[in-house]
């Protein structure tokens, strides 16, 4: 009979699968956040529950204030007219006909002011056309 004690072998924590399980979660992190655009103009957008906001390449954002001064990519329109913001969304679209206009309204704008800078892009000939707003959860933050 053997009555020796057996070596017993030390339990080793293999870390190898919980570094995978990390790069996982972190690559799933990277890929599903969305990052925020600030405007010039304080603007308090409308609420509206969203599930996944696009990055457009070809974006042409336009500001709508309260008062109802425009900006076409972080630059002020001169006139409130529709074809001073129909001029000033055709330099800015240098996609031509495949940008994207995103309206950035404030969300006690009048609906005219909405509705001019939809009319100038109609006028140009751009089709595309989204809106700005940001979620519920971020309204009852501020």
């Amino acid at each position: 009979m053997n009555f020796r004690p057996r070596q017993k072998d030390e339990p080793e924590i293999n870390l190898i699968p919980f570094i995978d399980v990390l790069l996982v979660v972190l690559i799933f992190l990277m890929l599903t956040t969305t990052y925020s655009k600030f405007t010039e103009m304080q603007l308090r957008l409308p609420v509206a529950d969203t599930d996944s906001q696009r990055d457009y390449p070809k974006e042409v954002i336009v500001a709508v204030s309260s008062d109802g001064r425009y900006m076409v990519n972080k630059v002020p329109v001169a006139g409130r007219n529709t074809e001073s913001v129909a001029s000033a969304i055709a330099e800015a679209a240098k996609a031509g006909k495949d940008s994207v206009v995103i309206i950035s309204a404030d969300a006690t704008a009048t609906h005219q002011s909405v509705i001019t800078v939809m009319e100038a892009a109609r006028r140009i000939g751009l089709t595309q056309i989204t809106f700005a707003t940001q979620s519920s959860a971020q309204a009852g933050g501020k």
